[in-house]
């Protein structure tokens, strides 16, 4: 098989693997705007999960649709807006030296705000071009990431007993 074959070959499976890493990210941000529905602030939580599930389920279905003005331009706006949260919130973090951010709610929000930022950032302009094996590898680490400490955060129900009552009992 020729040198060209093969590259478009890799290519192909590189686009398939951002494709699906997209669809479940959008199914981790729907998860997260889902378990907000007790949250005393589930308004704006739900929000800040719910775009980026909506912009990651656009790039599953169709992924020159980060080319497009309208995913750009709220994708941009969720970004800055985020960092805005993130900067606040992990001065708190700082400022009450907290070691163990999965343990206080602030920490869970930090994460999870940084996990959209970065993830909509991975995502810029993919359409534009191929995306390389770079990108993807980043896709497929930051995807099984949040799976991840979601199960064990599950499994591991004496991780949570000092957690707040409503970050308990959505699932």
């Amino acid at each position: 098989m020729g040198e060209v074959c093969k590259d478009k070959i890799t290519k192909s499976w590189l686009f398939v693997i951002w494709q699906v890493c997209n669809v479940l990210m959008s199914l981790f941000f729907a998860l997260a705007t889902y378990v907000q529905i007790n949250d005393p602030d589930a308004g704006l939580w739900m929000v800040g999960y719910g775009v980026p599930a909506v912009l990651c389920a656009l790039i599953g279905l169709k992924p020159h649709f980060t080319e497009s003005l309208p995913w750009r331009r709220v994708a941009d706006l969720h970004v800055m807006i985020s960092s805005a949260f993130i900067a606040m919130l992990g001065w708190t973090l700082y400022k009450e030296r907290v070691t163990q951010i999965f343990q206080q709610e602030e920490g869970r929000e930090f994460s999870g705000l940084l996990l959209t930022v970065v993830w909509l950032l991975l995502c810029r302009h993919s359409g534009r071009a191929p995306v390389g094996m770079l990108r993807v590898s980043t896709a497929v680490a930051i995807t099984f990431f949040p799976f991840v400490v979601w199960l064990y955060y599950y499994i591991n129900k004496e991780l949570r007993e000092n957690w707040p009552s409503h970050c308990k009992t959505a699932i």
